[in-house]
């Protein structure tokens, strides 16, 4: 056993850095390797296996794990400028440094390359009856699928490789497939993937130990996603409803399932092992303090943390509605500017760390005082103007959990979902208000559930298709906030210049003598943002189309 570990470990490292220099490229020996491997249905499983490790699987990914696409958006801020989030902010998608637009494409092509190297040599594999070949056919093909998806929300088309390729073939450069022509083969593979695949988790062999297996309802998941890519402006600007119902139908197929619900508290939507909500995650359980994103890119020295590298902005926190259902913009809405927090959407309070918060045990300080006689200000416990605390005001709760602390050995559990049922709901709701709009009460009603569960009001009755559009829109910010959304919705409803290059804000809060508090917001200009409209479909890596020998054409405008 141990051999066959070694050997597999060996194989798999060589298939993984061969493609790091091109996802075409081949080792000569790897031939008869791959061949040894798939005379072994163990080794041939665990080939399959590795597919896997290529997914994207946690929020903070970028520089190792101190960035986020949520400080692409209006989301967040980097305080000490990651060279991988800078890059992005400042419109420079073709700079090394930008490894959303580099290594991902690169990471996604020696995932695909991984899924046909099994989907192409399995069939010669002498499976016995402890292995099921379908399901991992299954889990190739959805698994290519996902890989594909990525790349086409980012770039558009790209090359199509459906094949594993001959080592006299690693030097062919192909063109790149259209839009449509990437997306019939993710809904072809999907459509595949869903005939053989168990419906859910549940439904696998030992399900505990198969958390992040593709599935059927995955299959599903990703099918809507990519018609809602489709069916959005950025893809559809004759703005067909025929694709919008597309979109809504694959939704309401999930829906109609009636497999999933919304986890009763939003609260603890990611830190559950399980939940009726989840139709596929990445289990993160175990995580702990030291030197991890959390430690090392979210927490305050102040907390015992490394860095605060990411700062929430005060744009992002302005789209939380009042407790009754109103904007904080409505002058009947009951906002106060000095007692902001009060009485704000409770999802608010569960992703933001703001003055005056109770976390780990005592109180959030984020204020400043008034300059005394010399001019000099006294700081709160977790505000300077040094790079590793907030910048803004605020910090990021979402995704700290409360057990993950200095000094403490207790593990904190933080999943990375992939796709849970609000988003399905809101999928139908936003793809059928733009195919019919709100008529009747299923728009109306799916957004409600998600409200509902958040502690807010139902919508009023009788929004106009634009007004609905509006608040579903608002809806998907606040209630996926920092969970790699918010971009994706950014560029496929092509509103980069309106939400991204925007004044960043900030909240300033000074504390007083007499001990209370004023409130004033502020931009920050130093952290402003630029986007311009050919960012919304990013550029080939220069590399690669430098190496193409004029195969592959650069995205227009790049």
């Amino acid at each position: 056993m141990k051999t066959i570990k070694a050997l597999l470990f060996c194989l798999v490292a060589i298939s993984c850095s061969s493609c790091e220099k091109d996802f075409l490229q081949r080792d000569v020996g790897t031939q008869t390797t791959l061949k040894d491997v798939f005379l072994d249905p163990l080794q041939a499983s665990r080939y399959a296996d590795n597919t896997y490790s290529f997914s994207i699987n946690d929020y903070g990914r970028l520089s190792g794990y101190k960035g986020m696409t949520a400080q692409f958006t209006d989301e967040a801020i980097s305080n000490g400028a990651q060279p991988e989030v800078a890059a992005m902010n400042k419109g420079l998608f073709l700079d090394p440094s930008a490894s959303d637009v580099a290594s991902i494409y690169s990471q996604m092509y020696r995932g695909i390359r991984n899924a046909n190297t099994t989907l192409a040599n399995m069939d010669s594999t002498p499976w016995t009856a402890d292995y099921r070949p379908d399901l991992i056919k299954g889990e190739q093909l959805y698994l290519r699928a996902y890989f594909y998806f990525e790349l086409l929300k980012r770039f558009g088309g790209v090359a199509l490789l459906t094949e594993a390729q001959e080592f006299t073939e690693a030097a062919v450069d192909m063109p790149r497939s259209s839009f449509d022509e990437v997306l019939a083969r993710i809904l072809a593979d999907l459509e595949e993937a869903r005939k053989v695949l168990p419906l859910t988790n549940e439904d696998w062999p030992n399900p505990a130990a198969q958390a992040n297996r593709a599935t059927g309802a995955a299959a599903m998941a990703l099918k809507a996603r990519a018609l809602m890519l489709a069916a959005s402006p950025l893809h559809n600007p004759a703005n067909n409803k025929d694709k919008w119902k597309l979109a809504a139908n694959a939704a309401k197929e999930i829906i109609d399932l009636n497999k999933f619900s919304l986890h009763p508290d939003y609260a603890t939507v990611l830190t559950v092992p399980t939940s009726p909500e989840y139709i596929r995650i990445w289990p993160r359980g175990g995580r702990g303090f030291v030197g991890t994103y959390i430690s090392d890119f979210l927490v305050p020295t102040s907390f015992g943390g490394a860095q605060s590298n990411l700062s929430v902005t005060q744009n992002h926190v302005d789209l939380y509605e009042m407790k009754n259902g109103k904007p904080i913009s409505d002058p009947t809405s009951g906002y106060n500017p000095q007692n902001p927090y009060a009485n704000r959407d409770p999802r608010l309070k569960v992703n933001v760390l703001y003055n005056g918060e109770t976390w780990q045990g005592r109180t959030v300080e984020t204020w400043q005082s008034e300059p005394n006689a010399q001019g000099a200000i006294t700081y709160g416990r977790d505000i300077n103007n040094t790079l590793t605390f907030t910048k803004t005001g605020y910090y990021i709760k979402r995704l700290w959990p409360e057990t993950s602390r200095s000094g403490s050995t207790a593990s904190a559990l933080l999943n990375y979902v992939f796709y849970r049922y609000a988003e399905v709901l809101l999928n139908y709701a936003e793809a059928l208000n733009e195919a019919e709009g709100p008529v009747g009460n299923d728009v109306k009603e799916k957004v409600d559930m998600v409200r509902v569960r958040a502690g807010l009001p139902v919508l009023p009755d009788n929004l106009t298709q634009s007004q609905m559009r509006d608040k579903i829109r608002n809806e998907r910010a606040v209630e996926f906030a920092f969970e790699d959304m918010r971009w994706w919705d950014i560029l496929r409803w092509k509103k980069g210049p309106e939400i991204v290059a925007q004044p960043t804000k900030g909240m300033k809060i000074e504390k007083k003598a007499n001990g209370t508090f004023t409130y004033s917001v502020f931009e920050l200009p130093a952290f402003n943002k630029v986007f311009e409209d050919r960012m919304h479909i990013y550029p080939v890596p220069q590399a690669e189309i430098n190496k193409s020998a004029g195969k592959l054409i650069q995205t227009e405008g790049w």
